[in-house]
């Protein structure tokens, strides 16, 4: 785990992106993972040492606000063993594949055919012709 561990959150990419972007600059930081919260919050995670990370945090911060919205941001100091779990990211799960359309030959019907050695009505067999 980092020894230190610095979280900013935007309402908007734009500034999460500005904000990384100044965070990594600013010190000697490694981006750890930018979140999209939902449809508007964008969490940007960087890690590294105390001084670094508290220095990155306030350059994102500033970077954050002249362009976005800044929402939060915090520094984590010698963040416990545990937290490493929380960043870790799920395997994306494998979207199932889309049904094959059936082609247009297929799906219409099929003209009824006749069965052989089936008696017409005078009593005939195709068989007999």
């Amino acid at each position: 785990m980092p020894k230190a561990l610095g979280m900013i959150e935007t309402r908007g990419l734009i500034g999460s992106i500005e904000a990384a972007d100044a965070m990594v600059k600013a010190a000697d930081v490694r981006l750890v993972t930018q979140e999209k919260i939902d449809a508007a919050l964008v969490s940007v995670l960087v890690e590294g040492d105390v001084g670094a990370v508290q220095a990155a945090v306030e350059a994102g911060k500033e970077a954050a606000d002249r362009v976005g919205e800044l929402i939060a941001s915090h520094v984590i100091p010698h963040p416990d063993e545990g937290i490493g779990e929380l960043l870790k990211k799920e395997e994306p799960k494998e979207k199932p594949k889309p049904k094959e359309k059936m082609k247009k030959e297929e799906t219409k019907a099929k003209p009824p055919q006749k069965n052989k050695g089936a008696k017409s009505k005078d009593g005939s067999s195709d068989m007999d012709k």
